[in-house]
């Protein structure tokens, strides 16, 4: 051993002391802290003298509870905050650090050494750093500068030197394996040992091998909008996750997780990338999708197609009349054309056209919709729509109160009061007798007059109407989506551009589908834009940071609806165009769309061409099945080429995937995906496929990703990674259109280590390239 690895050693046996001995201090006071919180909780009461007698008294009680929920709350979270420390401490006695830059400042001649961690630590004393955090302003010139002069920002401005040196460890358990001095950012040896390896169930931080380009990503913090457009496999979602760690970290006084929200493509998909946090010793951010944020507003009104359903229409239906009208609808219902159709139809709403449902109470109507609407539109024209609605609210509440003094007296009250159960009654007189300012000890001294009740009767009947017409459930928001599509020429009122050709059987279709109480998946965000837009937005102050995953599957229609309802959020979009599969991004090849959102002085586009998931011969393959693919650089892994096999029926499909599958495990890979193109064709070929064993079906609302063999459709695929890729039938027949092109490179580009396609009958034309520049056995 030199004497410099020796040195190394020796002091990563020191910081890993320091570490021993936190731990065995944060052990013990999280458990004095839980036995703290425990003990709270269990004597809260015993602390608290609840006495109402007086207001002396009442004030003295509240301000116990007070004194006792805070101590409560101080205890919980130093429970909470030792516990993340010690989780992150038993990750770092793994691994204390892996990077060292050698600084000298410009006024200092010795270069001073900085270790590079996933979190600061200090000396017993606290005095000196022994490792600093990977966010730390100084970590910045580890992953972004080459050795000679340097610099980095900090809070206090920009601090100038030289780099003298930079160094790579590999740590096992206390162990230094290796070092090196590199001159890359991240030299290929950390890399290529990382993207060897097998894949896990969950996704993992990359804090040890960031590259420059994704550092510029993850420190980024200028403007609004930041758009990361990235090749499959670049690193996108992993950048986004340290980013978001990072932002944590830098604005750990003014902003915590609750305040960033990742919008995922699906659940399956949060449970893969909800490890990353947590090992960098941050809680999770929230996670949500789309199709759940819609569910949650319109679910209970309408059945709403998800956008997985509406992709399944699409790839299963033949090409019909019927099929072009719909895909056409859904490229229309996108764009922003739509979208200042909806703002101009909204604004019209101010003088004519609102839509009202009649209310009814026993069975007869007691308030119609055309006198809500002369009610509505007798209000100054120049309030608000929201606030006018407001006014109406308050006027049938009003109505209410006249109708309950005219019920009170009638037959069918005193019938009610006949029927009533004890209990009922018994309730009642409580109710009543408090009304009154009756103690509860005084509750039987009270004596109920029959007017009391039969008013309070009323009053019960009506409560339903009440709680409508509080939630506004008398404006008729879908007789008022659905005037758009009531006449095809009466668009022209809203919108000059051109209509689509089938504008006609679109409008025909929208309305089939509300008259059912049914929202087509393009219809959602359009719906309840509108009725933002008459309600006025219920706009969410409190989120900091919105991360979009998959972003080319937005539509513009819904990047608006979300700047609305996140006003103070910046956002980071993260996506592919090369795997943009749904209709209305057709065409598509960059997020210029967005330009308007904020401004070009608040966006900035950040482009991640280096691929690092795959192997270089998979991406060589990959990249041929796109048009400019040339455009994505492999990162230099060996690898064996992808494999093609035609056969000739699915007999011998599913017996030659089967013996795949095996020789595939013999070799190690732990996770292995067949995927199909749609649902339909992983059901058939699960069924299929049953003699694997421990085979696992994966569809839309799988939860949790799971490793072993799993049959999977493509697009639930996205965003995930598997160590062996078998695309279960890559034929013309099921990947000929255009139209999936950009589904046939997302199946092919989830594999990390082999890739094999099979085909039933002739091969898709997408693979006559890579046949011919020889990147695909067959």
């Amino acid at each position: 051993m030199n004497p410099e690895f020796r040195h190394e050693q020796q002091r990563a046996d020191l910081v890993m002391g320091v570490i021993a001995k936190e731990i065995a201090r944060l052990k013990a006071e999280t458990a004095r802290r839980k036995d703290e919180v425990v003990n709270i909780r269990r004597h809260f009461w015993d602390e608290v003298k609840v006495n109402t007698d007086t207001f002396d008294d009442y004030l003295e009680t509240i301000i116990g509870l007070r004194q006792e929920a805070q101590a409560l709350s101080v205890s919980e979270g130093s429970h909470r905050h030792a516990s993340r420390r010690l989780s992150t401490l038993q990750r770092m006695k793994e691994s204390p650090y892996f990077g060292r830059i050698d600084f000298a400042e410009d006024d200092e001649s010795i270069p001073e050494p900085f270790y590079i961690g996933i979190s600061s630590l200090t000396d017993a004393d606290g005095e000196e750093f022994l490792v600093y955090d990977w966010r730390a302003p100084v970590s910045s010139v580890y992953y972004d500068c080459q050795p000679g002069p340097a610099e980095y920002g900090t809070p206090g401005g920009t601090v100038r030197g030289t780099l003298e040196g930079k160094w790579q460890y590999l740590i096992r358990n206390g162990i230094l394996e290796s070092m090196f001095d590199t001159s890359l950012t991240i030299g290929d040896e950390v890399l290529q040992e990382v993207l060897g390896k097998r894949t896990d169930k969950q996704m993992h931080n990359i804090v040890a091998t960031i590259q420059q380009d994704q550092n510029r990503i993850i420190r980024h913090d200028r403007g609004r909008l930041l758009i990361v457009h990235g090749a499959a496999g670049s690193g996108k979602t992993s950048a986004a996750l340290q980013r978001i760690a990072y932002l944590l970290y830098k604005y750990r006084e003014h902003m915590n997780a609750d305040q960033i929200i990742l919008f995922s493509p699906n659940t399956m998909f949060s449970s893969y990338v909800s490890n990353v946090l947590p090992e960098l010793g941050e809680e999770n951010m929230q996670q949500v999708t789309f199709q759940e944020y819609l569910e949650h507003r319109l679910g209970h009104e309408f059945q709403v197609e998800t956008s997985y359903g509406q992709l399944e229409t699409v790839l299963s239906d033949a090409d019909t009349a019927s099929k072009r009208s719909r895909v056409e609808s859904i490229r229309f219902k996108s764009s922003v054309q739509f979208i200042e159709a909806i703002k101009s139809y909204s604004r019209s709403l101010a003088s004519s056209g609102m839509r009202f449902r009649e209310l009814t109470f026993r069975g007869r109507p007691i308030v119609t919709a055309e006198q809500m609407a002369e009610q509505f539109y007798g209000q100054d024209p120049e309030l608000r729509l929201h606030s006018r609605l407001e006014k109406l609210k308050d006027w049938l509440l009003g109505e209410f109160k006249i109708l309950q003094k005219d019920e009170w007296k009638k037959q069918w009250v005193q019938d009610e009061i006949e029927i009533l159960s004890e209990d009922a009654y018994l309730k009642a007189h409580r109710y009543l007798a408090g009304k009154r300012g009756f103690t509860r000890e005084a509750v039987a001294d009270y004596e109920m007059e029959p007017q009391a009740l039969a008013k309070l009767v009323v009053h019960m009947k009506l409560k339903p109407l009440r709680k409508l017409v509080r939630t506004y459930q008398f404006v008729d928001f879908g007789a008022l989506y659905g005037q758009l599509f009531d006449d095809p020429s009466k668009i022209g009122q809203w919108t000059q551009g051109e209509m689509p050709g089938e504008w006609g059987d679109i409008c025909r279709m929208t309305a089939a589908m509300l008259e059912d109480a049914r929202l087509s998946h393009e219809d959602a965000t359009p719906f309840l834009f509108l009725k933002e837009l008459i309600m006025g937005f219920q706009s969410n102050n409190t989120i900091r940071h919105v991360v979009i995953d998959e972003a080319q599957d937005y539509t513009p229609f819904q990047f608006e609806f979300l700047k609305h309802l996140f006003p103070v959020a910046k956002m980071t979009v993260l996506g592919d165009f090369n795997q943009a599969i749904y209709a209305h991004a057709d065409g598509r090849t960059d997020f210029s769309m967005l330009a308007g959102l904020y401004g070009p002085d608040q966006t900035e586009l950040v482009n991640l061409t280096r691929s690092y998931r795959s192997t270089r011969p998979i991406i060589e393959f990959t990249r041929k099945l796109i048009p400019q693919g040339e455009t994505i650089i492999p990162f230099d892994r060996d690898g064996e080429r992808p494999s093609l096999e035609q056969v000739s029926d699915f007999k011998e499909l599913h017996s030659r995937i089967g013996r795949r599958v095996h020789d595939l495990q013999r070799q190690g890979h732990q996770s292995i995906a067949v995927i199909c193109q749609s649902a339909e064709e992983a059901l058939y070929a699960y069924g299929s496929l049953s003699a694997i064993d421990g085979l696992k079906l994966i569809k839309n609302g799988t939860g949790e990703y799971e490793q072993g063999v799993v049959v999977i459709p493509s697009y639930l695929s996205k965003g995930i990674e598997f160590d062996a890729v078998i695309i279960y039938n890559a034929s013309r027949e099921v990947y000929g259109g255009e139209s999936v092109r950009r589904l046939f490179y997302t199946a092919c580009t989830r594999a990390m280590h082999a890739l094999h396609l099979y085909s039933v009958g002739e091969p898709s034309p997408f693979l006559e390239d890579a046949v011919r520049g020889g990147t695909l056995q067959v």
